[in-house]
């Protein structure tokens, strides 16, 4: 490919809305233009990439055994009311109608349609196992896109649903999966890490995560440096204090403090190790009847210790929270504690709460929290003796750096990460909710049990570029460069020498088959060079007229600090040599 021919298009300025790295890297490389907010068009140069990412998913997917089809963009609402997720699942699900006023979503995923396509199709325990893959355009209207690929409205992601007889079968299709996806990741050249996670609303009881690392990522991954335990922050278990409760050592005492309604304020009035505090979060819960009318709230007082920070997935999980919660107004607040927020604490609430104390609060003595009364704390508080134990008593926090491994083979450690791929063990709720069956061998209908496995194309761009970049652009893996090397000929309009040097070792690099790219624009070399970095092509060939009465051209790869004289001749064979390591 010559320049001439392609589109190359680079800014010397990142647009003012882009924010993070790979936005901003993305739209000086001329690999995206934005149309509207998160949406993007992919330009020939992003569209390589894209392409790249593409194949090597495919020919992982094909060779764990999926099978290629292909869903629509735009979906009927009727199999989406058959799982209730046309009402349940918000403002990001676009909905539209058609001229006769039916109801139509525009995908973000694609359950529903493959669970129709297997109760029609896989009617027998013969037809079983079976997974099906797409690679499709999906739309999810976020409320605030950001990021370019990171966060965008209109995306690509590679979807596969697994169908299975039990679920010892959906187990092994799961792993073939896992399998897949750390090939995949592997072969792009990526540093990730495979992280058990929440199933969120997509739903199962089995999930992993596979995470880009990258300093810049949105997710805290969890996992022991010393062992295989990785989960994201909202998974990772936080174990309860080893050593017994204290006994009390103080006297319980009201004791003031004006103006300080935080835990890092109290802790540093009293001269106390914030590790002593415990901060109270007040939740509600609301009981409604079949027209949406709230019947009866129920308020939560959450006890963390000071140092520590509430875990909402957690806390979702515990019976009474499981089936949805808000934070308390602080109309309900003053309501039951009496007091406005700051000072709120589980002694002499007015009016009766469900208290939960973490793991760590209910193994603290002497602590302190506020009294519910404004500018006001306890301190020498304990459990049994100045309030009643907890009604509950569960991890409901972040783990923390440092703190031992639930496997018992080490200490924590917390790096940040991207997520770009997830895999979910679905069971029957997709299978149940649309009476998907199959007969087995005795002629009886069995629930087909269902897998569920997502790769973020696009994202996976934007992840790349975040972790891989320097301060002159993006710096590609080799196997997701839109080129893999770049003949750059200093004077290919002046010099007929170096047209001709450059022509042929274009025309060998192809015929040996290197993606590669003459740049024939006759820039100036300082430009010419800082357009391919910005890019990020991996590996760069200098020809010029005084390197070719010496015999030579220059190589550098993208992430060398020096250029390296090659003999003429040997210029492809290096190339091969380097691009097959």
């Amino acid at each position: 490919m010559k320049s001439t021919q392609f589109f190359v298009s680079t800014l010397k300025e990142a647009p003012a809305d882009a924010e993070v790295v790979s936005h901003k890297l993305m739209m000086r490389a001329g690999l995206i233009k934005r149309l509207g907010a998160g949406i993007y068009n992919y330009m020939p140069m992003g569209l390589r990439v894209i392409r790249k990412v593409e194949q090597i998913i495919r020919e992982e997917m094909n060779r764990a055994g999926a099978v290629e089809l292909l869903m629509p963009v735009v979906q009927p609402a009727e199999l989406w009311q058959e799982t209730g997720r046309f009402d349940k699942m918000g403002p990001e699900l676009l909905r539209v109608k058609d001229r006769h006023e039916r109801d139509f979503i525009i995908q973000p995923t694609s359950e529903e349609v493959i669970t129709d396509i297997a109760r029609q199709e896989l009617r027998s325990y013969r037809a079983l196992p079976k997974n099906f893959y797409h690679i499709q355009t999906k739309f999810r209207d976020e409320r605030r896109p950001r990021f370019g690929v990171m966060r965008g409205r209109e995306f690509t992601m590679k979807d596969a649903y697994s169908f299975d007889r039990d679920a010892d079968a959906a187990g092994r299709s799961y792993q073939q999966m896992y399998d897949a996806y750390v090939r995949i990741f592997e072969r792009l050249g990526l540093t990730f890490r495979a992280v058990a996670a929440d199933t969120g609303a997509i739903g199962g009881d089995r999930s992993h995560e596979f995470q880009v690392i990258a300093d810049t990522g949105e997710d805290a991954i969890v996992y022991c440096p010393d062992s295989d335990y990785a989960a994201n922050m909202e998974l990772a278990e936080a174990l309860a204090p080893k050593a017994p409760r204290a006994a009390a050592t103080q006297p319980l005492h009201k004791t003031p403090t004006p103006g300080k309604s935080t835990c890092e304020d109290v802790a540093a009035l009293l001269g106390i190790p914030l590790q002593r505090t415990v901060k109270s979060l007040v939740l509600a819960t609301d009981e409604r009847n079949d027209a949406g009318d709230v019947l009866k709230s129920t308020v939560w007082l959450l006890l963390v210790r000071g140092d520590h920070q509430l875990n909402e997935v957690k806390a979702g999980k515990l019976a009474g929270l499981k089936h949805g919660f808000r934070f308390a107004t602080v109309a309900e607040i003053e309501d039951h504690f009496g007091c406005k927020p700051g000072y709120l604490g589980p002694i002499g609430a007015r009016k009766p709460v469900k208290v939960v104390a973490d793991r760590t609060v209910a193994a603290m003595s002497d602590f302190v929290c506020g009294a519910n009364d404004a500018d006001f704390h306890f301190t020498g508080v304990n459990w049994g003796r100045d309030l009643p134990e907890p009604d509950v008593v569960a991890d409901i926090r972040n783990v923390t750096e440092g703190e031992p491994s639930p496997d018992g083979k080490g200490l924590l450690a917390i790096q940040r990460g991207i997520e770009v791929g997830h895999v979910f063990f679905l069971g029957s709720k997709y299978s149940l909710a649309m009476n998907a069956t199959y007969l087995d061998e005795g002629g009886k209908p069995q629930l087909m049990q269902m897998g569920c496995y997502g790769i973020g194309v696009t994202r996976i761009l934007g992840a790349a570029i975040e972790q891989g970049h320097d301060e002159r652009g993006i710096v590609w893996p080799d196997a997701m460069a839109p080129f893999a090397v770049v003949i750059c000929p200093i004077g290919y309009d002046r010099s007929a020498e170096v047209k001709a040097a450059a022509d042929k070792l274009h025309a060998e690099l192809e015929a040996g088959g290197i993606d590669v790219m003459l740049d024939d624009r006759g820039e100036r070399p300082g430009a010419m060079f800082a357009d391919w970095e910005l890019i990020g092509i991996p590996h760069r060939l200098v020809i010029s007229d005084r390197g070719l009465k010496e015999g030579r051209v220059e190589y550098q790869g993208r992430r060398d600090a020096q250029a390296t004289g090659l003999a003429a001749g040997d210029a492809v064979a290096h190339l091969k040599g380097v691009l097959e390591r």
